[in-house]
């Protein structure tokens, strides 16, 4: 009953103090020097740095990850090794089938159901729901994610994360390859 009550006046929180998601339509990707094809670009190991950013409160957490991809020809496993500013680490791991031509099903451990991933123009969109665990338990939040190529070679991923429609976060993240298989 105390979970009920303690969710009950979280989602109304959030629903009086989050605001509507930005749109994702990022005019930055839009110029983006070449299309980012899934396989090729997350194939090989990637550095990462990034930043959680609380719309509610404003607070940052910060992070980095390093990240490992396979592809083999039908199927892209992504593992990703996070490491938070206050020390906590955790292993997630993407696998991202291939549907269709620049359209990909992905699963991953806090996952609900399918990731929707595809290709939009030289940018990829990824759509999924998580289940974050909380200090007041599990809260399920749903991610619109884009990423695209930059002139340098790395990568940004944005995200808006909301709950009920709303905002209540967004994720920045700059990766860079550290080197492709056989390279």
């Amino acid at each position: 009953m105390r979970l009920l009550i303690a969710l009950m006046t979280m989602v109304s929180v959030l629903a009086g103090c989050a605001s509507q998601p930005e749109n994702l339509d990022l005019a930055a990707s839009a110029t983006a020097p070449k299309t980012m094809i899934v396989e090729q670009s997350l194939s090989g190991k990637l550095q990462g740095e990034g930043v959680f950013i609380n719309s509610l409160t404003g607070g940052e957490t910060k992070f980095s990850v390093l990240m490992d991809g396979t592809w083999d020809g039908k199927k892209l496993t992504l593992v990703e090794d996070f490491t938070f500013a206050d020390g906590l680490q955790e292993r997630k791991t993407w696998v991202l089938t291939k549907v269709a031509e620049g359209v990909y099903e992905g699963t991953r451990e806090d996952v609900i159901g399918i990731a929707d991933v595809r290709q939009d123009g030289p940018n990829v969109r990824l759509d999924y729901h998580v289940t974050l665990h909380t200090g007041i338990g599990a809260i399920d939040v749903r991610f619109r994610d884009i990423m695209y190529l930059n002139a340098d070679g790395s990568i940004t991923n944005k995200a808006v994360v909301s709950k009920f429609g709303l905002r209540v976060g967004r994720v920045e993240i700059t990766m860079r390859p550290l080197g492709k298989p056989g390279a």
